[in-house]
């Protein structure tokens, strides 16, 4: 019967040091996604800000996509 105990006691630890590297890879890769998304953010920001600049140096505050060609030649 103390083999018994024994073997339960090995696999009882063995899945005790397993949850604890779980543990572990769970709280770093939490810590990652956190980061990432505060990246992310930063990111979506620096792009609205650099859509409004790109929005406020067209002329005449013409829309995007507003070219050259769409515009009628002095002549006419």
């Amino acid at each position: 019967m103390a083999g018994m105990d024994t073997n339960t006691d090995n696999r009882l630890e063995a899945l005790e040091v397993r949850l604890a590297f779980q543990d572990e890879l769970l709280d770093a890769l939490n810590a990652t996604v956190a980061r990432q998304q505060k990246e992310l953010d930063l990111l979506q920001q620096q792009i609205r800000l650099l859509y409004q600049q790109f929005r406020n140096a067209q002329p005449d505050g013409s829309a995007p996509g507003h070219s050259l060609r769409d515009e009628i030649p002095p002549h006419y």
